[in-house]
């Protein structure tokens, strides 16, 4: 027996359903936000990740699924997002369209090669969403608001919003001098990769997960000690923003994204539900002022946000969130006899051409059987169809919630169907 890869999973029906519906509350809300749909290749050329994802990072250095094509080309299967959403904005030259920003969003699978656990796979879908073409703190403030209102409007309590600022150019040089200077008589003591870092990228060593707890981390100096006038009235403003949206929010100085193209607004919403587990992370996000020119394109600032959809369901389940998935179907025709029978393929047919949802026995049960199966099936309605309703060319149709029982002519049946499932008489 094969089974799937590790750190991989199949969705069920009865699952899957769930998934339909929080996928379908982010695309409606995308749309109140104006934001509009984008879907880019599950795999790109490395040098993309490479270029906008960073050298240092660990999604680069240790978990993408990278390989070489026949054509001899290093490809990747995407380990996040917003790398292929501003490459296919700087190829397509979006930037040069008369309505901006551009604000975009993408539902889909993403690769990454870590130790599977739970809400940690391999391959985890990701949604997200970029604002491109604004350095206006307000547009942070909606990337952050949408992220919220997704979270609130599928019932979730339990959330904590942490943000903090990563400052711009200046500001981020001079906390790296710092930091250097600060870890530099310690270095000997932390882990191989951060041992790294010191020289490439030292803020990524206040984001490793081994050495969290060494001394020096507890003293590191903060970002917003290092902020110039402006990254602060910037940083001012977004907070400003938040507070007139009612949103609250916790400043942590100590929040760094693990990517190396984020700048000034940096967050993470989290869960605090009982039974969660260790890892609280449900979202996370910021600006990345920079990466459009990284990508080859034009000085363009931008902020996103992506959540992973196996810890949205997680949070619900911690909170004992039901959905509220509507699995009955419309009706179930139940036929009983050689001509009823292949009758009951024609108007099952004209049903479902009709746009009702319909279904039929396929293994020859007898009568007693279908209903049992149209029960299992949380059928609203039974068809019947027998030798005497054909004769009289009618239907029997019965109302499984009431038992009400009545008689409606096949040539009028899809018509007379459609009313009794809105409720009204046929």
């Amino acid at each position: 027996m094969i089974n799937v890869p590790r750190g991989t999973q199949d969705l069920l029906p009865g699952e899957t359903e769930k998934w339909q519906y929080v996928e379908e509350k982010f695309k409606a809300l995308c749309h109140t936000y104006n934001y509009h749909e984008i879907r880019t290749p599950i795999f790109e050329h490395t040098e993309l990740f490479q270029r906008g994802v960073g050298d240092t990072t660990d999604i680069v250095q240790k978990e993408m699924y990278t390989f070489t094509d026949r054509g001899e080309r290093s490809l990747t299967l995407r380990p996040e997002g917003t790398a292929s959403v501003v490459r296919s904005f700087v190829q397509h030259k979006l930037f040069g369209h008369p309505t901006q920003p551009t604000k975009l969003f993408y539902i889909g699978p993403m690769f990454r090669y870590e130790r599977p656990q739970q809400g940690r796979m391999r391959q985890f879908v990701q949604f997200g969403v970029e604002a491109l073409g604004s350095a206006d703190p307000a547009i942070d403030a909606e990337v952050i608001g949408l992220a919220m209102n997704l979270y609130q409007s599928l019932g979730l309590k339990s959330l904590k919003l942490v943000i903090n600022s990563l400052g711009d150019a200046e500001s981020r040089n001079n906390h790296r001098h710092a930091l250097v200077e600060h870890f530099k008589p310690h270095i000997h003591e932390f882990c191989s990769d951060c041992q790294i870092r010191l020289e490439k990228n030292p803020l990524r060593i206040l984001d490793c997960k081994k050495d969290k707890d060494h001394p020096a981390m507890q003293t590191a100096p903060s970002i917003l000690d290092y902020l110039n006038d402006e990254s602060q009235a910037y940083f001012a403003q977004v907070k400003s923003y938040l507070d007139h949206m009612g949103i609250d929010y916790v400043v942590d100085k100590k929040l760094v994204r693990g990517l190396d193209y984020y700048n000034h607004t940096a967050f993470e919403i989290m869960s605090d539900a009982d039974g969660f587990g260790a890892i609280t992370t449900l979202s996370g996000g910021g600006r990345y002022n920079g990466l459009v020119e990284d990508l080859g394109g034009p000085e363009t600032p931008g902020i996103g946000f992506a959540l992973s959809v196996e810890r949205l369901l997680m949070a619900l389940d911690a909170e004992k969130i039901a959905l509220p998935l509507d699995q009955a179907l419309d009706g179930y025709v139940v036929a009983m006899g050689d001509n009823a029978v292949k009758k009951a393929v024609e108007i099952v047919y004209n049903l479902r051409q009709a746009g009702i949802q319909v279904d039929k026995d396929y293994q020859g049960k007898k009568f007693k059987a279908q209903f049992k199966a149209a029960d299992r099936l949380k059928a609203k309605f039974v068809i019947v169809l027998g030798e005497d309703e054909l004769a009289k060319q009618v239907v029997s149709v019965k109302d499984m919630t009431t038992g009400d029982q009545q008689e409606i002519p096949i040539d009028s049946i899809a018509t007379e169907m459609k009313q009794l499932i809105q409720g009204g008489k046929a």
